[in-house]
Order: C-alpha cells, then sequence, then structure tokens
C-alpha cells in the first residue's frame, strides 16, 4: 500500500504530531469526503505500508519527527510546493525566503533524490504574465540547484470556486503560445541547473522540451525510494492525465490553514479554522471525535511489493 499524506490536507504542516501517534497505534480512521459519519480503517505497519507520499507547502513543524517515521521502518518522500507569490495569493504561508531554507534543511536531511519540487499551479494575469514565471522559476532554480532532482509544474484549472476566489486577481487561461514559451524557457531553466522538469495532469505534449508527463505518486521513485520493485496500477480515482499509480489518501478536506486562493481542497480559511478547532491530535480521525455510530469499513490493504525471482 502507498500512503498519500495528503492531497486534501498539508499533513506535515498542521498535523505531523496526530499522524505519528497513528504510526505507532498502528491504525487510522479515513473520513468518507461525501458521507458523513462513514469510515475506512486502515493498518499501519511496515509490513502493508510500502511508502509514504509527502504533500506539503510547509514541513518545518514535521523535520524534527521524520527521524521517528524512519526508525518505525516508514519509507517516505517528500512533494514540496514552492512557488513565488506572495500572501494575496498564499496567505497563510512563511515568507518564501524561509520557505527555501525550509527546502534545502529538508533536502539536506533525507537528500534531494527525496525531494520533489512543485512549481504549481501557474497563474497567468496581467501581473504574473510568462516573463514573471520565467524569472521567478529561476531564481528558485538558482536557489534550490543540488536540493532537488526534479520539478513538477502545472497550469491553474479553472475549477468553479477557485474561479470565485480568485476574482481578485483575474487570472487569464494559458494559449498555446504561452504555455510553450513557459516550456521552452522553463526547460532551458531547468537544465542549467541540473533539474528534471514534468508536467502534472497536463495532457498538452511538451516533450519537445524534455518535459515529460508526471506521476506524482510515481511508481520508480517509490521503487528507487525503498529499493524493491513493486506491483501497481493507475488510480482509477485521479483524472485521465494523471499518471499516478493506486495510493490511500488519509486527509479530510477543508483542513488546511494555508489558505491559497486556488486551492480545490479547501471551501475557505473559516471552514477550516473550525475543523482544526476540532482536531485531537489523539483521536484516530484527523477531524474531530468518531461517533458513536459511526460505520467503521476495514479497508482492504496488502504490500505492493514483488518479491518474484527474474532469471536472465
Amino acid at each position: 500500500m502507498i500512503v498519500s499524506a495528503s492531497r486534501r490536507t498539508d499533513i506535515p504542516a498542521f498535523y505531523s504530531e496526530w499522524l505519528l501517534n497513528r504510526l505507532r497505534e498502528g491504525y487510522v480512521l479515513v473520513s468518507h469526503p461525501r458521507r458523513s459519519g462513514h469510515y475506512s480503517r486502515v493498518v499501519f505497519n511496515p509490513k502493508v505500508v510500502d511508502c509514504i507520499v509527502f504533500w506539503t507547502k510547509n514541513p518545518l513543524p514535521m523535520l524534527g519527527k521524520l527521524m521517528d517515521i524512519e526508525d518505525m521502518g516508514y519509507p517516505f518522500y517528500f512533494q514540496f510546493t514552492l512557488t513565488s507569490y506572495d500572501s494575496k495569493i498564499e496567505c497563510g504561508l512563511p515568507p518564501k525566503r524561509e520557505l527555501l531554507k525550509t527546502f534545502q534543511k529538508l533536502s539536506e536531511q533525507i537528500g534531494a533524490n527525496r525531494v520533489v519540487w512543485r512549481y504549481d499551479p501557474l497563474i497567468l494575469s496581467n501581473t504574473l504574465d510568462v516573463s514573471y514565471h520565467l524569472r521567478s522559476f529561476e531564481q528558485m532554480a538558482a536557489i534550490l540547484k543540488g536540493k532537488t532532482n526534479r520539478c513538477i509544474f502545472s497550469f491553474l484549472d479553472f475549477y468553479p470556486k477557485v474561479r470565485t476566489a480568485m476574482k481578485g486577481i483575474s487570472p487569464m487561461k494559458f494559449d498555446i503560445s504561452s504555455i510553450k514559451q513557459i516550456a521552452e524557457g522553463f526547460s532551458a531553466i531547468a537544465q542549467r541547473y541540473g533539474i528534471t522538469l514534468s508536467t502534472c495532469s497536463e495532457p498538452v505534449d511538451l516533450s519537445q522540451y524534455g518535459i515529460s508527463h508526471a506521476s506524482c505518486i510515481d511508481q520508480s521513485m517509490i521503487e528507487n525510494t525503498i529499493g524493491c520493485k513493486i506491483k501497481a496500477k493507475k488510480d482509477p480515482n485521479q483524472r485521465l492525465a494523471c499518471g499516478c499509480i493506486e495510493s490511500v489518501d488519509i486527509g479530510t478536506y477543508d483542513s488546511c490553514m494555508h489558505g491559497c486562493v486556488y486551492c480545490y481542497a479547501d471551501s475557505g480559511r473559516s471552514m477550516a479554522t473550525l475543523n482544526m478547532a476540532r482536531h485531537n491530535p489523539a483521536s484516530p480521525i484527523l477531524i474531530g471525535e468518531v461517533e458513536k455510530a459511526a460505520i467503521i469499513t476495514e479497508r482492504d490493504v496488502k504490500s505492493l511489493k514483488d518479491f518474484q525471482l527474474r532469471f536472465i
């Protein structure tokens, strides 16, 4: 089993103590995203958890806990989203100079091969034009040189609630010309700093610029992290253009306090604030307590490791 922690919220930034408690107790209850009072019970132990993929914009609160996680026998790597946007777009984040230092610390602690840089999403507006992104990307790539081997980027998806939240920014859709300018410019910059580029859930083919389609929960990266082949299938619950393999997400929507206006996982900071107030690090669920009438279903989980001998 691959654990995703999490596409739905930032567990390293806000809930790392809870995660450590869950790993120690050997299970987690995951709330059903659309059925209140329904939970999946997911077993946690190194025999079935092959790898944990962390998604975060600020892993600093978790850095002191990573050795404990490794000592318990859980391999992991990080997807670290780091853009150059200001507090009008990402209002709950520390200053970017601090986050760049955190990125460097994380890389030095676990290795550049286990930290993926996400410059995601690219937002196009009158002020956030192509030249802005090329300039920002190069400045950050220069600082992160040697601290990561891979960068994943994507273009803003205009979900209805995202469009509403971003009215004050007036985002524009990327046309084919601006996409090609970004691809060509990013590719040249990435090559200078030894970074491999991929796109996330983008149908556009940018292979002429040396840019591949990403798998954020990536089979080859997991295999390199754990030192073993795995048998995995494409995740059917993700978008068609997504190349991720199957995983179990343990997060909960509307629980991230970063307040990014482009976020699809939050309805707003007020709801996230209410949910965070209900958080108990000792609870088996991320937000709140388990109801007496809760319906709990045991999730069938198993290791994906492939120990089959191969003969040449």
